[in-house]
């Protein structure tokens, strides 16, 4: 058997040798060759040369096992009265050196697994670093602050490895953009808050000289009102006294007349005369108090009319107030809508400004999966979310 294995190799199976080749047991001399072969060496997995020989001893077994597979399946091909024979060696054969190549590279790929788990660790890391850049809206100072000093805790050492540089150089450039990005919002903030402060301070002076000129409206529309009321009520007061004057003045000539009457018809009647003189007599003094009672109501009148003056200035000033508090309480009102629309304004601007970073964002991301460089990546959105490229736009 030694004879003929020294005689007969892996590369010298042919059609000639094939009867004495493929028989029952018949394989289990090349199966043991090749896996002396193979496991006599411990390749040394810390080295390239060593994890490349590995490699080596592995390819060794595939290809020992298609020089004894095809010309036994050629074989088996000849050999229609033995094919269950041949195909269960072949089977078992295949399988053993199926078995044998994958536990010769078993290390070799327990060690390649590790190490690309080691390398994606890294790279995970390295990614979450470039991602602290990244928010889902626009961030307060304080909120970009804070993720600068979670970045900055980072520590950079040996437990980077062969990573440490690109992991230094993602640090300091998100570092970079994020302190770019704290003052740009601080001094966004600032102008913010100083618009603020000078729009109330506007509108309250505003108010004010608003406020003052309504006032000096209505009191000068009140004091022109009352002194028209007083002297329209002065004027009927006059034209009353003028009347009962007039009045007064008919009854006195009246009553001269009378008595002239009465003394032309004295001559005729001494008796008529005497019951007419005192007829007038008793008529003057009743005229009198007429005229007394009439000067009397004229003056309860001129004092009637300068009270409801008085009321009615009263009146006035008071619907005055009224009317001004009614147009500040307007004027606040439409302030405080104004207030509403602009801060709805912002709110739009900025959900518009977060809804544009969120797209922006995903076709960064889907550049960088086609295998576009970061870098490149960013400035291929840039460009195209302003419109510089030809025929391209993003959609919002």
């Amino acid at each position: 058997m030694s004879a003929q294995q020294q005689v007969i190799t892996i590369d010298d199976i042919s059609a000639d040798n094939a009867p004495a080749i493929y028989v029952a047991g018949g394989l289990s001399q090349f199966f043991e060759a090749v896996k002396a072969e193979v496991t006599t060496e411990v390749p040394d997995l810390k080295t390239a040369k060593g994890r490349a020989r590995i490699a080596s001893l592995a390819a060794t077994v595939s290809k020992s096992k298609a020089a004894v597979e095809k010309p036994g399946r050629d074989y088996l091909k000849r050999l229609k009265e033995m094919p269950k024979v041949v195909e269960a060696e072949l089977r078992e054969f295949v399988t053993k050196m199926d078995r044998l190549r994958d536990t010769t590279r078993q290390p070799l790929t327990d060690w390649e697994n590790a190490e690309q788990a080691r390398k994606d660790r890294h790279v995970d890391n390295i990614q979450a670093i470039k991602d602290m850049e990244v928010f889902g809206a626009t961030p307060t100072a304080a909120a970009v602050a804070q993720v600068i000093v979670q970045l900055e805790a980072i520590e950079l050492g040996d437990s980077w490895e062969e990573f440490l540089p690109e992991a230094a150089q993602a640090k300091d450039r998100t570092l970079s953009l994020l302190r770019a990005m704290q003052n740009e919002r601080t001094q966004y903030e600032a102008e913010q808050a100083e618009l603020v402060r000078l729009r109330a301070e506007s509108e309250a002076q505003a108010q004010r000289e608003r406020d003052a000129k309504i006032a000096r409206e209505a009191e000068e529309r009140a004091r022109r009102e009352a002194e028209q009321r007083a002297q329209a009520e002065r004027d009927a007061a006059a034209k009353r006294e003028a009347e009962a004057k007039a009045a007064a003045d008919r009854r006195e000539l009246e009553l001269k007349l009378a008595a002239e009457h009465s003394e032309r018809a004295a001559a005729q009647a001494a008796r008529d005369k005497i019951e007419s003189e005192q007829r007038a007599a008793q008529q003057k003094i009743e005229d009198e108090q007429r005229h007394k009672q009439a000067m009397a109501q004229a003056e309860a009148d001129r004092v009637a009319a300068e009270q409801r003056a008085e009321q009615e200035r009263i009146d006035s000033e008071r619907r005055q107030a009224e009317a001004a508090k009614r147009a500040r309480l307007a004027e606040i009102a439409r302030a405080n809508a104004a207030a509403d629309e602009i801060n709805r304004q912002a709110a739009a601007r900025e959900a518009d400004k977060a809804h544009k970073a969120k797209i922006n964002r995903a076709a960064l991301d889907a550049f960088i999966a086609g295998g576009m460089p970061v870098e490149c990546a960013k400035q291929a959105v840039t460009l195209i979310a302003q419109r510089k490229i030809p025929a391209i736009a993003i959609t919002y």
